[in-house]
């Protein structure tokens, strides 16, 4: 198994409002390494998502796994978060934050500012479509089980997407349209519905439908982002 470096950075949020205690590991050697914002769960930054960046760098990526509750009440943050996707999904504070880390990710030693990605679960995957449409230095983005914001015409300029959804998921909807819309805009695109999974079936993988499902989206990711984000691209 590949060596990595892990340290806890600080990450500024946007307009200098405070900093963002989060998890940087990448593989061990100079690089430059294709980079990962990795975005959490509404339970924040836990051991699990410490884990997934760590399973990216030892695939040769260098992952930012962003504490997006860092230094804030957790209930003002999602307040904060539910407004945003209700009546701002591509323009509010928490995308701001994530723009700045993106941001910060890029000015790393030994990182390819080239070729850049997120990737997010749940309320993350949601932020990882808000930035596939909005943040142009972005190369490629997977979302698992997140809502997906509106307008769809905002997603006629995105990077290349993937989308890992339970098929009777709340979130499914959103995310056909989105399949369509991506399909129309000529938009590179891998989006799966899987069938006897639930919300979150990535990170708990309570039954082996799920563990059998996740394994299937880890493979996909990989092959998505070797595609995007490989070394042709930098």
């Amino acid at each position: 198994m590949p060596q990595t470096q892990s340290s806890t950075v600080s990450v500024p949020r946007a307009n200098d409002k405070g900093m963002m205690n989060s998890y940087l590991v990448k593989p061990e050697g100079a690089g430059p390494f294709p980079g990962l914002v990795v975005i959490h769960e509404i339970f924040g930054l836990n051991d699990n998502i410490r884990g997934i960046a760590n399973r990216f760098a030892e695939q040769g990526y260098a992952a930012l796994a962003v504490d997006m509750f860092s230094n804030r009440n957790r209930a003002v943050c999602m307040m904060q978060i539910i407004h945003g996707m209700l009546f701002r999904p591509l323009n509010n504070a928490p995308l701001s934050d994530l723009h700045s880390a993106f941001a910060f990710l890029q000015k790393q030693s030994g990182i390819d500012a080239n070729r850049l990605g997120a990737v997010g679960f749940c309320m993350g995957g949601g932020y990882a479509l808000q930035l596939a449409a909005t943040d142009k230095g972005m190369k490629a983005a997977s979302a698992f089980y997140g809502a997906v914001p509106k307008p769809l015409e905002a997603f006629a300029q995105s990077c290349p997407i993937m989308g890992s959804y339970p098929e009777k998921d709340f979130s499914v909807q959103g995310a056909r349209e989105l399949d369509a819309a991506l399909e129309k805009y000529n938009i590179p695109h891998d989006i799966k519905f899987y069938e006897n999974t639930q919300h979150s079936f990535f990170n708990q993988q309570r039954t082996p439908f799920e563990v059998e499902a996740s394994k299937d989206a880890w493979q996909r990711m990989l092959s998505f982002f070797g595609e995007h984000l490989g070394e042709h691209h930098s």
